[in-house]
């Protein structure tokens, strides 16, 4: 059996990996996917720390966080496709405003 604290240190590393790629990267899609392996990682810290102090609360909040991440999938990629469709790119440097 795997310890618990591998599951942090493996969350950590998750967390680390997106946070650097939602800074480092410039396209949107990346961002959006580092975004979601943030979420993600989350999500297992939740289930690890329920799982530690036997209480299922942190894992029907990960329903919760699921449930959200679905929704923001589906009006992030809504809001790069209408992105692409007025500036013809989806590079975060390039697309400085909302404007037309």
């Amino acid at each position: 059996m795997v310890p618990l604290n591998y599951y942090l240190v493996l969350a950590a590393i998750l967390f680390v990996i997106g946070a650097i790629g939602t800074l480092i990267r410039k396209d949107a899609i990346v961002i959006f996917l580092c975004i979601e392996l943030m979420m993600n990682s989350v999500n297992l810290s939740l289930i690890t720390f329920s799982k530690m102090w036997g209480n299922h609360t942190g894992q029907m909040i990960v329903f919760f966080v699921m449930a959200i991440a679905a929704c923001e999938a589906a009006i992030g990629l809504a809001i790069i496709l209408s992105l692409y469709r007025t500036k013809n790119t989806i590079q975060v440097s390039e697309i400085n405003s909302l404007k037309g």
